[in-house]
């Protein structure tokens, strides 16, 4: 089992009940760190800190309120102490649909999600992270950031966005000690992508060299490494997590 040493870290992980992001709250905690596990759905983020043990916390909190996020950051913050990362996983996929059929509640819901859940959970621990002079903070976007997915303009729009925000916040505080970074994978198996159409599911394996999904470990293990004290050289990037997807 790869583990990594986050003894006295504290982590905060949106979207943590479920897929990659408890996928991740599992390894940091497994690696020594306290976590606090972000979720829309309360019930389901303290029944899974209460499965990883007492140095988890779960807190109910939409992260498409602003409010909710700076609320769920200062009780981890209570808890646990300033978060020393940040991992953003909070995502939805949208319906599979034709850019025509795009109305204006799906633009918005996805977008609302995916994009102004990821600034305004960054914008929510920075504060304390400048202050103390060190953080880790990775996003998770996605391929279709990259290059686009058919039938998935909301998506793939958000998650360019995710990359444009981890390259404007990685060099806007480059040299304090804080590293913003952020993976971008191929399909992963979670119930994100369980939700798809097939035709969507197809298509996106199609494109995949190594032709099948990847774990939520696989990401996590990603993510703990960018999230750790071994990656000191690296800020503002986008690492692929593609199956040999991504060429750029």
């Amino acid at each position: 089992m790869i583990t990594y040493d986050f003894s006295g870290r504290s982590a905060v992980i949106t979207g943590g009940a479920s897929g990659i992001g408890l996928a991740t709250a599992r390894l940091l905690a497994s690696s020594g760190a306290r976590v606090a596990i972000l979720d829309v759905d309360g019930a389901e983020a303290e029944a899974a800190a209460g499965a990883i043990g007492e140095n988890a916390l779960g807190v109910g909190a939409d992260v498409r309120a602003s409010a909710d996020v700076n609320a769920a950051v200062s009780r981890a913050a209570e808890q646990h102490g300033p978060a020393d990362i940040l991992v953003c996983c909070a995502g939805i996929a949208g319906r599979s649909l034709r850019t025509v059929e795009v109305d204006d509640a799906e633009w918005e819901r996805v977008n609302a999600v995916n994009a102004n859940g990821t600034f305004y959970a960054m914008r929510a621990v920075l504060g304390a992270m400048l202050e103390r002079g060190y953080g880790r903070i990775v996003n998770v976007a996605s391929v279709a950031g990259k290059e686009g997915n058919p039938m998935a303009a909301a998506y793939s729009a958000s998650k360019a966005a995710v990359i444009g925000m981890t390259k404007s916040v990685g060099k806007d505080v480059a040299g304090s000690g804080v590293l913003v970074n952020c993976i971008a994978p191929a399909p992963v198996a979670t119930p994100m992508v369980a939700g798809l159409t097939e035709e969507h599911v197809t298509y996106m394996l199609s494109r995949v060299p190594l032709a099948r999904l990847a774990t939520p470990e696989e990401a996590a293990i990603a993510i703990c490494w960018l999230a750790s004290d071994a990656m000191t050289f690296s800020t503002g990037a986008a690492f692929d997590l593609s199956g040999g997807r991504l060429t750029y």
